[in-house]
């Protein structure tokens, strides 16, 4: 379902045509900027505010102490709009107001305080400030208005929306983000790229792929020149979404806008041809990065690497490995696990093994994915002493090991019909606070089954029902089978009454008790 932040984006992709000039950077508003004064102090107020401007400007926090009573919003706006030119003494004050008299500030303060902060380039601590208003749940219109009518008021200038604009983008409160540069462009103001990268960048780390397209025509509508990130992220978009001839066109068209493309540029088109195995294209464009004088980095091998292994091309992998070498692009920890992963896929442990003895020599450190990939490997191919082995290496090097690693080891001894092994393993394993899947208790059944210990089998599914997963119809057929050709379908009757079934689809459970139940009146 889309997000009401692309909605809109796309429902009002018309109106923005109609109203978005050539350059709106460059040309009036098509809104006037509205102007609220505030009326000028008089008797007390005018007293009040002269002797704190006073004791400020001397820095006399001390004597400022007996005036925190009397403070309220106007004397706070005047004072911080007397001290304006100093962002300094504005922040120190306004936090001190903070402190003295919480319930003296209100938004107009909160956004003369901004103002001034912006105004001096004071981003970091106007965006902190911000992000504890938004925190107190004020509407995006409210914080924006409150701002454009005190603009004039504090003589600012555009950072002001700016700044809003990507702390909503930090925030990842995308449709707020998207309502602000709506309001600022009525305004004829526009964000910088830098914020509008980091718009983008927030939907990229969301998966909103569809919003970033989006927002990059938008800011072609209204002239916002991007820059080499933009470009790139627009490109990952792209083909995160499958539309790799999209991406491609952007590549192509960097040096028209002015820039050339990166070696993040490269590496998201060679991920993306790799995606498709499309790796003829993706080894012409290393290539071409060579030519353009950019050497691959260790993202761009890496990439490459799996996706020949992905192919069942170790060959290719392995060439490409030996020229990382050669241009001291040194392999890590991703690129043997891949290699590594790869042989596991074509049933060659003793090769992954190989690889991983070549990763030690080199110093790389394997981690957790490391050792379950050869675990895994060696148990489909039976070879659970080599996989052992491995589990003492892992306990050697001071690697814990994960539900993965526990679920491999299950595999390896049910696949050798080792039911004993693999249940004191399972067990292990649930007393490590891993929990086990699916795949591990439909294994674990089967093997029960094929090694005819029924009443072991029908406590795992018991097991496997309290932990909320539902056994298919083909597992308990089999099991079923077993007890039938068996004559314990007494077994079947005992677990219905024990176990919670109640929640679960055992109709077949039912049908062979009740049959069951039917043989045994007739024969009284």
């Amino acid at each position: 379902m889309k997000s009401l932040c692309f909605r809109r984006f796309s429902t009002q992709v018309d109106l923005i045509k109609k109203q978005i000039d050539f350059n709106v950077r460059f040309h009036s508003p098509a809104v006037p900027i509205p102007h609220r004064s505030i009326p000028d102090l008089r008797g007390h107020d005018l007293d009040f505010v002269s002797i704190v401007h006073s004791h400020l400007i001397h820095s006399d926090w001390s004597k400022l102490s007996t005036f925190a009573i009397g403070l309220n919003t106007f004397r706070i706006k005047h004072i911080l709009l007397k001290i304006q030119k100093d962002p300094v003494l504005s922040l120190e004050f306004y936090d001190w107001a903070l402190i003295h008299n919480p319930n003296s500030q209100t938004l107009e303060s909160h956004s003369i305080i901004l103002h001034i902060l912006t105004k001096a380039r004071r981003f970091r601590v106007a965006e902190s400030i911000l992000r504890k208003v938004l925190m107190s749940k004020i509407s995006t219109s409210d914080i924006f208005y409150a701002l454009i009518y005190s603009y004039r008021l504090c003589e600012s200038s555009p950072n002001v929306f700016d700044s809003l604009f990507k702390t909503y983008a930090h925030l990842k409160k995308f449709r707020s983000a998207t309502e602000t540069f709506y309001c600022m462009r009525d305004y004829g103001f526009l964000p910088t790229i830098r914020s509008c990268n980091a718009f983008m960048s927030s939907l990229l780390d969301l998966g909103r792929y569809d919003i970033v397209q989006s927002f990059y025509r938008e800011m072609n509508r209204c002239r916002i020149s991007p820059n080499l990130y933009t470009l790139n992220m627009v490109m990952l978009a792209f083909c995160s979404s499958g539309r790799l001839e999209k991406a491609v066109d952007v590549f192509g068209k960097m040096e028209l806008l002015g820039f050339s493309p990166s070696v993040p540029s490269f590496n998201t088109l060679i991920a993306a041809y790799c995606k498709k195995g499309l790796m003829s294209f993706a080894v012409k464009l290393k290539n071409d990065m060579q030519t353009k004088g950019l050497d691959p980095n260790v993202v761009t091998y890496n990439t490459i690497i799996y996706g020949f292994c992905k192919e069942g091309n170790l060959h290719e992998a392995n060439k490409i490995l030996s020229e990382m070498k050669a241009k001291d692009a040194s392999p890590n920890t991703v690129t043997y696990n891949t290699l590594i992963n790869g042989y596991i896929k074509m049933r060659n442990g003793d090769m992954g093994l190989r690889i991983y003895e070549e990763m030690l020599t080199n110093g790389v450190k394997p981690d957790i994915l490391t050792y379950n990939a050869l675990i895994l490997g060696f148990c489909n191919e039976g070879k659970t002493k080599k996989a052992t082995h491995l589990v003492k290496e892992m306990d050697r090097e001071n690697v814990e090991p994960n539900a993965s690693t526990f679920a491999a080891l299950v595999s390896g001894q049910c696949k050798k019909q080792n039911s004993e092994r693999a249940f004191e393993i399972y067990n292990a394993m649930k007393k490590n606070g891993f929990h086990p899947n699916y795949e591990t208790f439909k294994i674990l059944i089967t093997t029960f089954c094929k090694n005819k210990d029924f009443e072991g089998a029908l406590n795992v599914l018991k097991e496997m029902m309290e932990a909320w997963i539902t056994p298919d119809q083909d597992l308990l057929n089999e099991l079923l089978k077993g007890l039938q050709s068996s004559g314990k379908t007494h077994l079947a009757r005992r677990f219905l009454s024990e176990a919670d079934v109640s929640r679960f689809n055992l109709e077949a459970f039912f049908d062979v008790s009740n049959r069951s139940n039917q043989l045994e009146n007739a024969t009284e």
